[in-house]
């Protein structure tokens, strides 16, 4: 009876998302004509393409353009566009950039829609719907998809080497010698000469194969870099979350994790910090310059894409406290406060957030949809194509995850914070360095 009724109401919720009048919209030229859409993930882009277009034929009066620019400058290109009132009507949006937007009055809240239209909160995975409602207590985003971190990792260099997979999905880590984490990764990487890591004669100056990838420092976030290994010392990365108004970069636990962290570089087992600018982490694995790359689950399409390359995934390493820890993403998307098409936006937004366009996005196996049932259907998908995502998964299904730090000031917090990690990481300065930066952050909520 129970799962009769769900179906009622989730087959009741796509009617809805799919209805060309919702009862929480409006009625004119706001609820119709060309709805702008910015994105910037192009792996999704053909899902959300096929949204668009089956959002049309439904709504014959609201044509979605979607625009797709890199990560690299959609956030600044965005920034002006609201500054300069050319912003797109809607777009994806990501938890370290709404709090500003917020604060600046940019984004539109979607309340009196959710109510009016009844779209159901309760259908996301948990805790998603609640980090989209600002301090205000009002929602500013309809959650589009979830992630988390993994290992990826070349299954042939790891056979060579005489590396389980086993192995490799139980890797323990610490931050004083890192543990069975840091002895694959030096094993793993090999020199010019063919010595490894570990070898006698080993060169760290003349590496061929690097056991762990670089992308960069992390910033003051670390959320592929990282964090998947404070997030086992008990160190947070703010007071509390979300809305915290404390950064702890001055935490000796957490210098000591960067300082372990950085000295894989100068043991040669991780590229120099320098080497990563203009490169990309994901292209040198698929070079086979790297064995393994911490990264996020939205990159398993591109990171079993490439040909020729044997590729697996293991969980993050067991830390201190005997778990794995991940970094936990919610994205959404987001309706600009300066639209001229308010309720058509908002009618888009929502139904980006619906089963209907959710599941299309699962179809593709790129990334893990929102909504619960979406995300199996993702989790399929990608087992039909041979991949198995359980290192993403699990995590959450054994609650090992944190929160992605929701605060305001955040791109005030990385413009002290990147500078303060790539000395770090670059060897310019030591990890206790980040005390002053962490003085500087702390500032910025005291203005």
């Amino acid at each position: 009876m129970k799962k009769t009724l769900g179906a009622i109401a989730v087959a009741a919720a796509a009617t809805l998302a799919l209805s060309a009048c919702g009862s929480g919209q409006g009625s004119g030229d706001s609820a119709k004509g060309e709805v702008s859409y910015w994105m910037w993930d192009a792996n999704q882009l053909p899902a959300y393409q096929q949204c668009a277009d089956d959002f049309h034929k439904a709504n014959p009066d609201i044509t979605v353009k979607i625009t797709q620019t890199g990560w690299d400058d959609y956030w600044g290109k965005l920034t002006n566009g609201m500054a300069s009132g050319t912003a797109p009507d809607t777009f994806a949006d990501h938890l370290s950039k709404y709090p500003e937007f917020v604060t600046n009055g940019q984004l539109l809240a979607l309340d009196d829609a959710v109510k009016a239209d009844n779209v159901d909160l309760g259908q996301y995975n948990s805790g998603l719907a609640d980090l989209w409602v600002g301090p205000d207590g009002k929602r500013y985003g309809l959650p589009k998809d979830w992630d988390t971190i993994g290992l990826f990792y070349n299954k042939d260099m790891l056979a060579k080497a005489g590396i389980s997979e086993d192995q490799m999905k139980n890797l323990t880590w610490n931050p004083q010698d890192g543990g069975s984490y840091e002895k694959v990764i030096a094993h793993l990487t090999i020199d010019k000469n063919g010595k490894r890591g570990d070898e006698p004669g080993f060169d760290k100056n003349n590496v061929a194969v690097y056991g762990l990838g670089l992308e960069s420092s992390g910033s003051g976030m670390g959320q592929t870099q990282w964090s998947f290994l404070t997030g086992t010392t008990g160190w947070t990365h703010t007071d509390k979350n979300p809305w915290g108004t404390k950064y702890n970069y001055d935490d000796p636990t957490f210098q000591q994790t960067i300082a372990w962290w950085a000295s894989l570089a100068d043991k040669g087992y991780m590229p120099k910090l320098e080497t990563t600018v203009g490169a990309s982490m994901a292209d040198n694995f698929g070079a086979g310059k790297a064995a393994i790359n911490s990264s996020g689950s939205w990159m398993i399409g591109q990171y079993t894409g490439y040909k020729g390359v044997n590729v697996g995934i293991a969980p993050t390493p067991v830390g201190t406290d005997g778990k794995r820890s991940s970094m936990f993403n919610g994205l959404a998307d987001s309706v600009w406060a300066g639209t001229k098409k308010k309720d058509a936006a908002v009618k888009w937004v929502e139904y980006t957030g619906s089963k209907a366009c959710q599941d299309v996005v699962a179809s593709k196996a790129v990334v893990f949809p929102a909504i619960s049932s979406s995300t199996d259907k993702a989790a399929e998908a990608f087992k039909a194509k041979g991949v198995d995502v359980s290192a993403f998964t699990q995590q959450v299904k054994d609650k090992t995850t944190f929160l992605f730090p929701i605060t305001d000031n955040a791109s005030k917090i990385d413009g002290i914070m990147k500078p303060a990690m790539d000395a770090v990481v670059s060897g310019k300065a030591p990890a206790s360095s980040l005390t002053d930066a962490n003085k500087q952050v702390n500032a910025l909520f005291q203005q």
